[in-house]
């Protein structure tokens, strides 16, 4: 089982909670663009899009780089495939749990069937 950082998860998925942060990294996902022009879109003030951007910042999930007064933004998708694998993870795992509840559960409703009704359904 692959270890992960409960903290970088939980600032990922809290990061990826919010519908206007979400549009900003599928914003990204297609080029690098400056705070501004990702606040274009969006009915907020720039202050409140640079808290969103801060927020992606802090989950990895956006990079920042400083020229001078522009400031341009890219995607980093690496948090997000952190999360997609403790997904799969935990899916896997549920998925053995189930499927072992399902095999037990025929067992025992075959042990409980009653000769004639087996007979009924073969």
């Amino acid at each position: 089982m692959v270890e992960y950082s409960e903290q970088a998860l939980d600032r990922t998925f809290s990061a990826l909670a919010d519908p206007t942060r979400r549009a900003i990294l599928g914003r990204l996902m297609s080029g690098e663009a400056r705070v501004t022009e990702i606040a274009e879109p969006f009915e907020m003030s720039l202050n409140a899009v640079s808290k969103h951007v801060a927020v992606l910042e802090r989950a990895g999930l956006v990079r920042r780089d400083v020229q001078g007064r522009v400031h341009q933004l890219s995607f980093e998708g690496a948090p997000i495939l952190e999360a997609a694998r403790w997904m799969e993870e935990t899916r896997r795992f549920w998925e053995a749990r189930l499927d072992a509840l399902e095999a037990f559960l025929e067992k025992a409703k075959a042990k409980n069937t009653p000769p004639d009704e087996k007979e009924t359904k073969s």
